[in-house]
């Protein structure tokens, strides 16, 4: 079956839980790499440079752009993120699968690029529950909640684009359906193209000597 890195998006609502559900897949198996983005926004209290996104000048950032070093980028809330062409190279060369947690419109700019990316869409199981989890965080004014809420009604018309929707109602759950879904994709035929050919030539030589 398919050894070659999958890559793999994965958006969703913010609220929806996708960045702890990325921190366990990370912690649960050994097979994948976490794609770091780069930023133009300032770090957050207790991130670090280099593990939750690589943070850059507005600068460095167009610099990026105008090398052609980006695989995707978009501007969200007056700030760029971007995915770096360098790291997930290398992660492919390992021979690892390659997730990408970025927002929808990067995600459809990656898979007009690379067709056979798998695109993963989290949610939680209703809206009501997305709205409890942002007021929870207790890190956001009703403001902040109320935009984000009317920010996942837009998120939500792409929602048919995705190959899979991934419903987080428990995130062990979720992890374990995740992992399922790449591994079910390394056995897809598209990406055995090569085995499906070795076969089949390997049955004709065993038909044809029987034959003589």
């Amino acid at each position: 079956m398919s050894e070659k890195g999958i890559l793999v998006v994965v958006s969703g609502f913010s609220g929806a839980g996708k960045g702890t559900a990325m921190k366990k897949l990370m912690e649960s198996y050994d097979s994948y790499a976490l794609s770091v983005s780069a930023t133009t926004r300032q770090p957050r209290a207790g991130e670090e440079d280099g593990r939750e996104y690589f943070f850059v000048s507005k600068e460095h950032f167009l610099g990026m752009i105008e090398k052609d070093e980006l695989y995707e980028y978009a501007v969200y809330n007056g700030n760029y993120y971007g995915t770096p062409r360098a790291y997930v190279d290398e992660q492919f060369e390992k021979g690892k699968d390659v997730i990408l947690e970025i927002e929808v419109q990067g995600a459809e700019k990656i898979k007009k690029r690379f067709p056979d990316t798998v695109l993963v869409f989290v949610t939680p199981p209703d809206a009501a529950e997305l709205k409890r989890r942002l007021v929870n965080r207790g890190s956001e004014t009703p403001e902040a909640v109320e935009a984000r809420m009317k920010r996942a009604v837009e998120e939500a018309r792409y929602m048919p684009f995705y190959d899979y929707i991934l419903i987080n109602d428990d995130i062990d759950r979720c992890v374990k359906e995740l992992h399922a879904i790449i591994r079910s994709e390394h056995m897809h035929s598209k990406r055995n193209r090569n085995f499906i050919l070795q076969i089949t030539d390997e049955l004709r030589t065993i038909t044809d000597t029987k034959e003589e």
